[in-house]
């Protein structure tokens, strides 16, 4: 009986863990943006494990994650405040904590089209901070110049000046 009950026991956690984590499986597009709600209670730790991969419409098959893939996570609270905000790789996993109870919306997509995005960014930063540099470099030439026109006339004030002075005093 002993054994009976306790095999009850072990039986009856697996149904209880069963209920409390549960899995989804889709497909998403590279534009698309997939958002789940979710009713989390409060300080619930919820971890998600995700793998991206492209769909090969030749093959008809997945093909091996590459390194520039990954997906973007967001989660925001039922206030609306941002939870988590991170980019993360092809594969892995992504941890948060509820702080407060309710509907939990979770948004994830792929950063495939981002990357184009980022890259345009990246570039328009580029350009900006040559075209800055640029402006520096130019100003500090044009100041190089002044100074030296003000030390060569000064120079030349104090030779003038000096002269005068021992002409007055007949020494010259």
């Amino acid at each position: 009986m002993a054994g009976g009950e306790t095999l009850r026991a072990a039986l009856a956690a697996v149904v209880l863990a069963a209920w409390s984590a549960h899995g989804l499986y889709f497909h998403i597009g590279e534009t698309e943006k997939r958002c789940f709600i979710e009713e989390i209670p409060d300080e619930t730790m919820v971890i998600g494990n995700y793998r991206t991969q492209l769909w090969d419409k030749q093959s008809e098959s997945f093909l091996p994650s590459t390194p520039g893939l990954g997906m973007h996570v967001e989660v925001k609270d039922p206030d609306g405040k941002v939870v988590l905000s991170r980019q993360y790789g092809s594969e892995g996993r992504f941890t948060f904590t509820s702080h407060t109870p309710g509907e939990h919306q979770i948004c994830l997509h792929s950063n495939s089209t981002r990357m184009a995005l980022f890259a345009g960014g990246k570039l328009y930063r580029e350009e900006r901070f040559r075209m800055t540099s640029e402006s520096t470099n130019q100003r500090v030439l044009w100041w190089s110049i002044a100074q030296t026109i003000i030390l060569i006339l000064t120079g030349i004030w104090q030779m003038r000046h000096l002269k005068s002075f021992f002409e007055a005093k007949k020494l010259v």
